[in-house]
């Protein structure tokens, strides 16, 4: 829809070096649907930016109506960060959102809105709540996946922490379906459209990323909820992974 806007900011290493673009793509593991032009964040966000000057509702409006299959990763990424940007009501946006939502199908175009929703924190966390409870109870992956990533960056906090708590113990891992195959090992080359863990890895993924988040923020709380609680035991052993890996928690017990 505004490739053409697109296709000068393409970084020329992507267009030339095809390890560089090799590595890029593994990174963002697209589907192999959707096609990847190359732009980084930094390029995204000036898009987003120069659109919600010009007309950002206008161009939301055209992002809505265009076939989902029609865009470009970083159409959906730049749509997400328009919606953001928005000054409107909380209600006229989550009505914006609930035609976006359905159109994640990668982690980095979940985490890149989420990132930039600046907005939800300021927002009514009960409303948002209940509005979240629509996408946790979703059998599609990165609809669950933004319901636990949105709440890991605006809902970890007191009074809230033990109710998220308890709904990330709710989730039913089999009952959510991914259009990614799990494979085993680590190929040579990049293989689209596939993960190296169970699925859906993309939510099991965001479960532990939240644990080690609040493990950071609240440790007695989160291994008591870890030990008690009925989650897969990959995504426990995940959380611990993330906890050790990172730095703000690879000293603190995460058992």
């Amino acid at each position: 829809m505004i490739t053409h806007l697109l296709q000068p900011l393409i970084c020329p290493r992507f267009r030339n070096d095809a390890r560089y673009r090799e590595g890029h793509l593994r990174v963002i593991n697209a589907l192999p649907a959707r096609k990847v032009l190359g732009l980084h964040a930094p390029e995204m966000k000036g898009v987003a930016r120069t659109l919600s000057v010009t007309d950002g509702a206008g161009y939301i409006k055209a992002f809505e109506q265009e076939p989902p299959q029609n865009l470009c990763y970083e159409e959906t990424v730049i749509w997400g960060l328009l919606i953001n940007r928005s000054k409107c009501s909380i209600e006229a946006r989550l009505q914006m959102l609930e035609k976006y939502i359905p159109v994640m199908d990668n982690w980095a175009v979940c985490d890149s809105f989420c990132a930039s929703a600046k907005w939800a924190a300021r927002a009514d966390k009960q409303l948002l709540w209940q509005w979240l409870q629509r996408w946790f109870a979703s059998s599609r992956e990165f609809e669950v996946r933004f319901a636990v990533v949105f709440s890991m960056c605006y809902m970890l906090e007191q009074p809230w922490i033990e109710t998220l708590f308890a709904r990330i113990d709710e989730i039913d891992f089999d009952k959510i379906k991914s259009e990614y195959r799990s494979i085993k090992g680590k190929p040579k080359a990049p293989q689209e459209g596939s993960v190296q863990g169970a699925e859906p890895y993309y939510v099991r993924m965001a479960v532990a990323w939240l644990l080690a988040t609040a493990l950071a923020k609240h440790p007695a709380l989160t291994r008591g909820f870890v030990a008690a609680s009925h989650l897969p035991a990959d995504v426990v052993k995940l959380y611990v992974r993330k906890a050790r890996e990172s730095f703000r928690t690879r000293n603190v017990a995460a058992l």
